[in-house]
């Protein structure tokens, strides 16, 4: 007998586990019929979509004059939540893109998944700008193009542009990069599958075949979309924070923006990725694929961005009473004991105190504390996002001018059926394509020095010839 998978260096998969069974694994979700705890998370999250599509539905009929919105603040839930499904959309491009640049093997097992989650977040994301606009259809007013309105064009000086530009930009290159990720294993599909099934998956695959100048072309494009990604996780978000640094109000204009930013997407983006990790190695039965190195390696991400934010925090308050400028001190001293203090401890228990407990090993390994810490970090980082907004907003410089914002059911409602649709389409996805990248599994195996395949059946196998697999006893 071969060596068994559990003896390679990096155990990040576990079981004796042939290329045949690792297809079967991963490739029969998408062909049984789906379990029980799939249908009840899919009937909810349809729920929540449907709830999605009406308060998009209302808000545009009745206006956004449904939202609690008002002279001061001019910015509640709905830029909130753009800011924070960004920063969620993070993670995916760093897993694939960054880690794959650094050869790191342990992204193989999250980084199918996190890439999906960057695409539906990115587009939940996309929902509140256009929608704040108030005129959803003028919405292409904010594209430069040849048109007939003159000298009418987008401001370039507005960093909200800069957004659009940046973010557009980073959905085209991840959607490229996700994609091509899944050439290969759409092809095995297909040769699995039979009649109109088999149809879809042959034009999905783009006819790929598994040759060696099909994996040479695969291989040199995505280090190309890697490259390409690797400055988009660091510009995105920078540019996100512009919306906020390039202003004059107290609270904003500061230089820590960008790489406080960077970290905090990054930190709430690996926290939104082990949420869906948990739930999917459990409701597909992936916990040989999704192992318990991947999730101490996430944690281990998560710690250090954590602390990351911590310290920005810190040099936050630091800054603003070094300054001696009594508009930023009354700013952050109001973030603390003003009327918005519970969003102020809020955020820094969940995303400063909660993220120490990793620094113990086996609480780094405890998969309900880490499921548990998921969620709060997530919730922590949103209200990480409404300090920076509603606080800062609420009290400026004319005390006859300061107010609370409070949100409306619309502007709830509207946040909810986002987190709706983000599911709905991930529970598809699901359905659709293996959640755990087959061909870099696979990969793995051989590279790690894996026994149970001939060197020639790898690329045999890759494009679905089941009967071409040399096993080795």
């Amino acid at each position: 007998m071969s060596a068994p998978v559990s003896q390679i260096r990096e155990p990040l998969i576990t079981g004796h586990k042939t290329y045949h069974q690792i297809t079967e694994d991963l490739i029969s979700p998408t062909e049984k019929t789906p379990s029980f705890a799939w249908t009840v998370g899919f009937i909810i999250s349809a729920i929540f979509l449907g709830l999605y599509v009406f308060s998009v539905l209302w808000t545009i009929y009745m206006g956004i004059g449904t939202w609690n919105l008002n002279r001061t603040v001019g910015w509640g839930w709905d830029i909130t939540n753009f800011v924070w499904w960004v920063g969620i959309g993070h993670a995916g491009t760093l897993i694939s893109a960054i880690l794959l640049i650094f050869r790191q093997k342990w992204r193989t097992g999250v980084n199918r998944a996190a890439e999906a989650m960057t695409i539906f977040a990115v587009i939940c994301a996309g929902q509140f700008p256009l929608i704040h606009m108030g005129r959803l259809w003028m919405g292409f007013f904010i594209f430069p193009y040849v048109n007939t309105r003159g000298p009418l064009w987008p401001n370039f000086n507005s960093p909200l542009l800069w957004d659009v530009f940046a973010i557009s930009t980073y959905f085209t290159v991840s959607l490229l990069f996700w994609y091509t990720g899944l050439v290969p294993d759409f092809a095995t599909v297909r040769d699995r599958a039979k009649g109109f099934r088999k149809k879809v998956y042959n034009f999905l695959s783009f006819g790929w075949t598994g040759s060696a100048k099909h994996w040479q072309r695969w291989e040199s494009l995505s280090l190309i979309l890697a490259g390409l990604s690797t400055p988009l996780v660091l510009s995105v978000h920078t540019i996100v924070s512009f919306d906020f640094a390039t202003s004059v109000i107290p609270g904003w204009h500061t230089t820590i923006f960008p790489p406080y930013f960077v970290a905090g997407a990054i930190f709430s983006g690996f926290a939104m990725v082990q949420t869906l990790m948990l739930v999917t190695r459990t409701v597909l039965n992936l916990k040989d694929y999704i192992t318990i190195e991947h999730i101490e390696s996430m944690n281990k991400v998560i710690l250090l961005t954590g602390t990351i934010v911590g310290v920005a925090y810190i040099t936050e308050l630091f800054i603003a009473w070094y300054s001696g400028y009594i508009y930023e001190q009354f700013a952050f001293f109001n973030r603390v004991f003003g009327p918005y203090w519970w969003s102020y401890f809020g955020m820094m228990f969940c995303n400063v105190i909660s993220p120490q407990l990793y620094w113990k090993k086996s609480w780094r390994r405890n998969i309900t504390l880490t499921f548990f810490l998921s969620i709060v970090i997530n919730i922590g980082m949103w209200f990480e996002r409404f300090v920076i907004i509603a606080t800062t907003l609420a009290r400026d410089y004319l005390p006859s001018s300061w107010s609370y914002y409070s949100p409306t059911w619309v502007e709830i409602c509207l946040f909810l059926g986002t987190l709706g649709l983000f599911f709905f389409c991930y529970l598809i996805f699901t359905r659709v394509a293996p959640v755990v990248a087959v061909a870099e599994i696979k990969s793995i195996l051989k590279s790690a020095g894996d026994q149970y395949v001939g060197k020639n059946a790898v690329h045999q196998h890759h494009h679905g010839d089941e009967h071409s697999e040399v096993e080795s006893h």
